[in-house]
């Protein structure tokens, strides 16, 4: 906890530039975007989203124990002549200029973390790893866009030791704001991959707006890289340019800073051994799959960069567990035994599916059991998309997987591809597949679900865990 709060109302209004209405408390506790999750003592900022106007929902917002609302000027005049108001031009905007203000006060150090694939789990290595060091603070979820950097930047205690920002982008130009607001001292690109291809030209595009990342950096600063990655040489030769000369590279690669030695991958777990900045480190990883092992090496380097102990943030790896939607397991309690479910619903592209499916290839199955993807849409691919599809052959054929369920017109290329033997079923849409899935377990079977936001997929993962419950949520319902 902070010593005080986070922040004043007096605070607020000067960083903001906003104009008081009504009696406001002297201590703000923390910040929302949302009146259905407002606690006591949180500020209320009314921010116009694609589908809805925060304004509308202020009055239950302080309904809900919001001490204040940040509104913009235009609606002012609609709140009662009491309600306690920080009354702004723009709210987004007011939201930035606070972010920038809790930047200013802030004296720990800051990581910022982008990529193709893997800034979720990263960011919460990172603050596993950092959290057991000192006073540390990330953004929740996936608060990665326009509005989740700076109401996670805002929310930063001003005594936290380190700070952890997610930063995401699907078009040119979003990341340098995000970037330069958060100023981190050490930057993080996990790797770069065909993602968002519908907005960019080629992969080389992709790089470019992933290094803006770069331009946000504090003098003497830090990059970490993926030298295994083919846009290595190309994101190298931007930091070198911008003047940067800090550029840690991390990957399997001998000549990488931070090197893979050996790996042993488990079902539900990674041993690792590592070069990290010249000291050798043996140690578990929490998460299973290769990717997530390489990803360790940035995050231990990112780490010893801004000062943490080495050896203990080895030891805390061990701790880590998967995000929701991001390969979380659970067993299902089905006719004659039991299941494993991979839950891998909350996004998708080729290279995270392709290493989703390393893993299911990983796990054990029964003596009648099989491995099965039930695989989702993978969107915003624009013309390669049904290419990028058809190439999933290859991955489910290097990693044993015995029945496949395709969801979605885009995945009617992976279908069409796939031989018969490994044909499970076939759907239009996640509600339509519903039904299939729920028929094609059973025990001894370990079954992964992935697919693109838009494709719904966490549908099927609803679906499997209602039907067949398993022993954690049976001894719930007991309790």
């Amino acid at each position: 906890m902070s010593a005080g709060p986070l922040w004043t109302s007096r605070a607020m209004a000067a960083a903001m530039r906003a104009a008081v209405r009504g009696s406001l408390p002297e201590a703000i506790t923390g910040l929302s975007i949302d009146s259905r999750t407002v606690a006591p003592g949180e500020a209320y900022f009314a921010i116009k989203g694609d589908v809805h106007d925060g304004h509308a929902f202020v009055e239950a917002a302080l309904k809900a124990g919001a001490v204040l609302a940040v509104v913009e000027t235009a609606q002012a005049a609609s709140f009662a002549a009491d309600a306690p108001l920080l009354v702004v031009d723009d709210v987004l905007a007011g939201l930035v200029e606070l972010a920038h203000a809790a930047r200013a006060r802030l004296a720990g150090q800051v990581i910022a973390v982008t990529g193709s694939v893997g800034k979720t789990s990263t960011k919460e290595a990172l603050l596993q790893v950092l959290g057991a060091q000192g006073k540390t603070h990330a953004s929740i979820a996936s608060f990665n866009n326009h509005w989740g950097v700076p109401l996670s930047l805002a929310r930063c205690p001003a005594d936290a030791r380190f700070a952890i920002a997610e930063v995401g982008m699907n078009h040119a130009d979003e990341i340098r704001p995000l970037v330069r607001m958060v100023r981190p001292h050490v930057a993080i690109i996990t790797t770069v991959e065909p993602v968002h291809l519908e907005f960019f030209a080629d992969l080389e595009a992709i790089a470019d707006a992933k290094a803006e990342i770069f331009e946000g950096l504090e003098p003497d600063g830090a990059v970490v890289l993926n030298r295994d990655n083919a846009q290595f040489a190309r994101l190298q030769a931007r930091a070198g340019k911008l003047g940067i000369s800090r550029i840690v590279s991390f990957g399997a690669d001998k000549a990488s800073d931070a090197r893979l030695i050996d790996l042993s991958l488990h079902p539900t777990c990674s041993a690792v051994h590592a070069d990290i900045l010249g000291r050798e480190v043996t140690y578990k990883l929490g998460l299973p799959g290769r990717h997530m092992a390489m990803n360790s090496l940035a995050v231990l380097a990112a780490s010893a960069l801004v000062g943490a102990d080495l050896a203990r943030a080895a030891l805390s790896l061990s701790q880590i567990e998967p995000a929701a939607g991001r390969g979380v397991r659970r067993t299902l309690g089905v006719s004659g035994g039991e299941a494993i479910l991979i839950d891998e619903s909350y996004n998708a592209n080729p290279a995270s599916m392709a290493a989703a499916l390393n893993v299911l290839g990983q796990a054990p199955v029964g003596p009648r059991g099989r491995r099965i993807a039930m695989l989702g849409d993978m969107l915003e691919l624009g013309p390669r998309g049904p290419a990028l599809h058809r190439g999933l052959i290859e991955a489910i054929r290097a990693n044993r997987i015995d029945l496949v369920y395709c969801c979605g017109p885009l995945m009617r290329n992976l279908w069409d591809a796939l031989s018969t033997g490994k044909r499970g079923g076939y759907a239009e849409s996640a509600a339509a597949l519903e039904a299939q899935a729920v028929v094609a377990i059973r025990a001894g079977d370990a079954i992964m679900v992935k697919g693109s936001l838009g494709s719904k997929m966490k549908t099927i993962v609803n679906a499997l865990e209602k039907r067949f419950p398993g022993k954690a949520a049976l001894d719930d319902a007991a309790v």
